[in-house]
């Protein structure tokens, strides 16, 4: 049986991002895992019942997807509100799903406080960059799940393949 991937609903082309859209990743693999029922999709944020369109978020003070979940760092948006607690349970939720589905590879989009696995913004809100995972990449890392970047998706295939 072929191990099934957890997918960011974005890259899905469904418009779930905090700004209202889709971020669709146009690939032929996205097709073809489409077709063998593979694909298991996901937003961890809209899980944990956070709505579309909803202020951008991001990690605070530089920090990680792991300080989160560690509890040393929290997830606040743009107006202030923290959510961290918000962003703990869409994590945990994709973590439920990816062992009830048998999920052994997530495929995110990058960037995000939650699926960013190649990076994540600085908590700044000014556009800077950072290396790191969100918090549900650490958290789908933490269990054991392979975890690729849109930018990454030849990288997975070549390991699906292996």
């Amino acid at each position: 049986m072929q191990s099934k991937i957890l997918v960011s609903a974005c890259l899905m082309g469904h418009a779930v991002r905090y700004d209202g859209r889709a971020k669709p990743l146009l690939h032929p693999a996205i097709e073809t895992w489409r077709a063998e029922g593979r694909l298991v999709t996901i937003c961890p944020e809209m899980s944990a019942g956070m709505t579309v369109p909803r202020p951008r978020a991001e990690i605070a003070e530089a920090a990680s997807g792991e300080e989160v979940l560690a509890g040393k760092a929290r997830v606040v948006e743009l107006t202030g509100a923290d959510v961290t607690e918000e962003f703990l349970q869409a994590a945990k939720n994709a973590v439920t799903l990816a062992r009830q589905t048998g999920c052994h590879y997530a495929l995110l989009i990058d960037g995000s406080p939650s699926c960013g696995s190649g990076f994540v913004y600085d908590g700044t809100f000014s556009g800077r960059k950072q290396t790191g995972n969100g918090v549900t990449a650490a958290a789908l890392k933490a269990a054991g799940v392979e975890v690729f970047s849109d930018r990454e998706i030849e990288l997975l295939i070549e390991r699906i393949a292996q």
